[in-house]
């Protein structure tokens, strides 16, 4: 039995609040837990998917929400169930004649065939669209919990107490039909993700974290995450009632969180820089597209997001490249070293971390960035916008308002038949796959990166 909790943090869960969770921390104290270090980049598309799959971005060739599909500028793709191309644990439960239960896990919209149930994740577009499998499903899930939230509707809003109601109402829901599948569905496997608590950090860290330089004491929502958290360890507790003797229990995380002290606005840097042309000039705070690009005189450009990624213009392999290919390396090592030079608001310097793909990956699928940036340690994010009166740190985000990035560590606990009380014990996200596999019984494929935590040594 696999509980996904997207963003959950394991300062907080698994420290701090310890005391506070009591079904999280019985699971502790009966098995093994600690952190959980996440993929690079750290976040809901693809770590997922690699933790399923025990594959890295680079083998997925996903490396994001979006991604480049081509050396256009123009072709790309969005990361559903159909990007996603190496078998993932439902897949070999299935060639093993087990039946799984795998419940709005990212990556799983489209559904794809299984022996068992599949819901789909927050990327499913609507109700209307078929996002079950079998698509029979669909007027049953109706039936147990009327009209099913994937996501909420909008979670950068300044109406918090709107996003407190659909987060609650998001939660309630998938746990209600978890419970349901669980009581009717034969499982070996059953898997979920609940994203509520990423909503939740997204949108209240500031009220919680006295460090975060938008907090004020005293404000109303002080306890909207830690309510939130004892909410979700309820329904926890409630999901364990059908989990037998001979059941293992995972509680874990993609990835962690914490506040968020600004953006860098990598493409008005870059501008700046001389190395990014525009077609017009931007009348206020633009997008790219808002005001195009000057291809034949541009050298880089690059994305917001969590992270950044960084993409050269090479020539012969863009449409209308400008580095020579001999250049490549020495533009790319100079780019990273001005990078990572970025200083914050105050002009001290932050720790970026620069990442050629090759260097995290291998040999990475797809179109990966030229440069991974990991601005701040994750306490800065990336922002794409250019022009406007801002310099090229801000304290905005361009989506909505956010208060938490993504931290590089997630959680997991694990505990039940078979499982020593073996207390802390860190480990990596590609781990939990060949860990279900061997507690499944499963034979490991080769190719996977991580290494069963039930191991010796481990």
């Amino acid at each position: 039995m696999l509980i996904g909790l997207d963003c959950a943090e394991p300062s907080l869960v698994l420290e701090r609040w310890r005391d506070e969770l009591p079904t999280i921390s019985g699971l502790m104290e009966r098995g093994s837990y600690g952190r959980l270090t996440s993929v690079i980049p750290p976040i809901t598309v693809p770590a997922w998917s690699c933790m399923m799959s025990s594959k890295t971005p680079g083998d997925l060739g996903v490396y994001g929400f979006r991604n480049r599909s081509d050396h256009t500028y123009d072709g790309g793709f969005i990361a559903m169930s159909t990007a996603i191309k190496e078998p993932r644990l439902w897949d070999y439960v299935t060639r093993a004649g087990g039946s799984s239960i795998v419940l709005s896990v990212p990556g799983c919209y489209p559904p794809k065939p299984l022996n068992g149930v599949m819901v789909g994740c927050f990327l499913t577009p609507s109700l209307d669209s078929k996002y079950t499998y079998p698509s029979a499903l669909k007027d049953e899930i109706a039936e147990v919990v009327g009209e099913y939230l994937f996501d909420t509707k909008d979670f950068r809003t300044d109406d918090k107490e709107y996003l407190l109601r659909q987060v609650y109402e998001m939660t309630d829901r998938r746990f209600a039909l978890a419970e349901h599948l669980l009581a009717t569905k034969p499982w070996s496997l059953f898997a979920m993700v609940e994203m509520g608590p990423d909503r939740m950090h997204h949108g209240f860290w500031k009220y919680m974290d006295p460090e975060h330089r938008k907090h004020e004491p005293g404000n109303p929502y002080e306890s909207a995450i830690l309510d939130y958290h004892r909410h979700l360890d309820g329904l926890i507790g409630k999901l364990l009632e059908h989990a037998d003797d001979d059941t293992v229990v995972f509680v874990c995380s993609d990835h962690g969180a914490k506040r968020l002290d600004g953006g860098i606005r990598i493409n008005e840097w870059l501008r700046r820089e001389g190395l990014l042309a525009t077609l017009a000039e931007p009348n206020g705070v633009s997008s790219l597209r808002d005001v195009g690009v000057d291809w034949p005189r541009t050298t880089a450009w690059g994305e917001g997001g969590y992270y950044a990624r960084v993409f050269l213009n090479v020539a012969g392999r863009e449409p209308e490249g400008t580095i020579p290919p001999d250049e490549y390396e020495v533009v790319r090592d100079d780019l990273a070293a001005r990078i990572a030079a970025i200083p914050d608001d105050a002009g001290d310097p932050i720790p970026t971390a620069v990442y050629k793909p090759e260097e995290l990956y291998g040999e990475p699928q797809g179109v990966a960035p030229d440069l991974i940036v990991v601005f701040g340690d994750l306490l800065w994010r990336s922002v794409g916008t250019i022009g406007g009166d801002e310099g090229i740190q801000t304290l905005e985000n361009d989506t909505g308002p956010d208060d938490a990035n993504h931290a590089q560590d997630g959680l997991y606990v694990m505990a039940g038949s078979g499982i020593g009380a073996t207390g802390r014990n860190d480990a990596h996200l590609l781990d939990i796959a060949p860990t279900v596999l061997e507690l499944l019984d499963i034979e490991e494929p080769g190719g996977m990166r991580g290494a069963s935590l039930l191991s010796a040594g481990r």
